[in-house]
């Protein structure tokens, strides 16, 4: 059995029930009864017609035993260990007091102020002993390519 819906006041309609009224544009319209009808043709808005059903759903009338209140999610947070470090290791870095850090701090720079000083002092020294006569070779020399040899001889 197939219900129809009135196209103005949105009651259904029941087969061989109601009036069937169809526009100059072929556009089809269903009425329940002669009221809804009769109200169309005077181009009345059924938003504004309290029995509709158009006009209790845009002012939310008897739907509050339907619909149930909608149960907002709560977000959960989540912690996660960052790249270079575990959870485990983010937790101890929070609950460590102020002077500590700072102990730490003053020993990384001690640190890495030697490590530079060490550094210095290696590029301070030569490479390669200034005594020594043995003669400069390029590397492609080592692989065995040709020289360009000048003479000495006064053509060159």
């Amino acid at each position: 059995m197939k219900l129809e819906i009135d196209s103005f006041s949105g009651y259904r309609i029941y087969p061989s029930k109601g009036k069937l009224f169809v526009r100059g544009d072929s556009k089809v319209f269903r009425f329940a009864s002669s009221k809804n009808a009769s109200l169309f043709l005077q181009r009345k808005n059924p938003r504004k017609i309290a029995w509709t059903v158009v006009y209790r759903r845009m002012h939310k009338k008897g739907i509050t035993e339907e619909v149930a209140k909608k149960r907002s999610r709560k977000t959960v947070k989540h912690q996660r260990g960052i790249v270079g470090a575990d959870l485990a290791t983010i937790a101890a870095r929070r609950n460590q007091t102020a002077a500590v850090r700072t102990q730490q701090r003053l020993a990384a720079i001690t640190k890495a102020k030697s490590e530079k000083k060490e550094k210095e002092t290696k590029k301070a020294k030569p490479a390669r002993p200034t005594g020594s006569t043995a003669p400069k070779v390029s590397k492609q020399q080592m692989k065995g390519a040709k020289q360009n040899v000048k003479m000495k001889s006064g053509l060159q």
